[in-house]
């Protein structure tokens, strides 16, 4: 009996269980994965708290990296031994063993270890498309990332300064300040003591940027309005510190024409082909070097609470990853 990290209502870190599962053989579409590593995201809060509802009782978690155990008998992609990862549905990471659609894996380069993999996916592919499909990144532009020294924002200011644009980064401390600063980010705005808006204009001489990246939503969002220039795009990709407001139209209007769009991973890569060609980019930039993917915390994956509390709290920098 294998077990899992599992929740029968939405609440607190209390709510999580560590239970007894069975697994058992994988369904003729499926793949039994043994996880050697599961990542931890932000959207597992949301899950936990009924933010986004899930039926109960429920698993929880969207990424992992481990070997696969066994394919169902239409599997011809995957086969028993291989290295696999994945980020997205269905539900229920946080687990030792767990049958997955295999159409949902992709083979990991043996380049890439499993703590990594776990780590990289679910954020590595929203920065991909984030940067290279949502609003494609060229050189010369001049971005905004929020929350740059956290998981999706150290791989964006990577990624952007290799793609030769201009990165400014917000975040909450010097020490994190720091640590976007080493992967790449050109200008940091420590956003519990400085005004971010009135920093963006004087760092782009009033012009203000091509694109603001904005995971956080409610703290943020008015003011990212304001830091686009003419023409600019407003990417709301998440929502750390609550929903953003209601939008009037007019205010994109007003703004300069502003464009806006709400983006999630699962609408990219909704389709294999494009879960391979997302995940196949996001596998070069790493082992090209180009992006380094920061594993700088790890938990027992039956410590998941306290992993989450951590996470909430800002106590974590890059990515995390809870190991079986």
């Amino acid at each position: 009996m294998s077990h899992a990290i599992r929740f029968h209502a939405p609440g607190g870190p209390e709510v999580l269980r560590w239970e007894e599962v069975a697994v058992g053989d994988p369904a003729p579409n499926e793949a039994r994965v043994r996880h050697h590593a599961v990542g931890l995201n932000y959207i597992d809060i949301y899950h936990r708290t009924g933010a986004y509802p899930v039926p109960l009782p429920s698993g929880i978690g969207l990424e992992g990296a481990g070997v696969v155990e066994a394919v169902g008998s239409a599997v011809t992609e995957l086969k028993a031994g291989d290295r696999v990862a994945y980020a997205g549905g269905p539900i229920g990471a946080y687990a030792e063993v767990r049958n997955m659609p295999a159409d949902r894996l992709v083979k990991l380069p043996d380049a890439i270890d499993f703590k990594t993999g776990a780590a990289m996916m679910l954020q590595g592919m929203t920065a991909q498309y984030l940067l290279r499909r949502t609003c494609r990144v060229e050189p010369g532009d001049t971005i905004l990332i929020h929350a740059a020294a956290g998981g999706v924002g150290l791989i964006v200011c990577q990624w952007a300064k290799a793609l030769g644009a201009t990165v400014i980064g917000t975040v909450g401390s010097d020490q994190k300040a720091a640590l976007a600063k080493a992967h790449g980010c050109d200008h940091t705005i420590i956003y519990t003591r400085e005004n971010f808006v009135e920093r963006v204009k004087e760092i782009t001489s009033g012009k203000g940027v091509r694109v603001v990246y904005d995971s956080i939503a409610k703290d943020t969002f008015m003011g990212s309005l304001d830091c686009l220039r003419p023409l600019g795009m407003m990417v709301l990709f998440g929502a750390a510190s609550g929903p953003a407001p209601l939008l009037d139209s007019g205010e994109l209007a007003k703004r300069g024409s502003l464009f806006f769009t709400r983006p999630t991973l699962f609408t990219y890569i909704a389709q294999r082909s494009d879960l391979l060609a997302i995940s196949g980019e996001l596998f070069d930039v790493v082992t090209a070097g180009k992006v380094k993917i920061e594993v700088n915390q790890s938990y027992a994956l039956k410590d998941a609470a306290q992993a989450q509390i951590d996470l909430v709290a800002r106590k974590t920098t890059g990515s995390t990853v809870l190991l079986p």
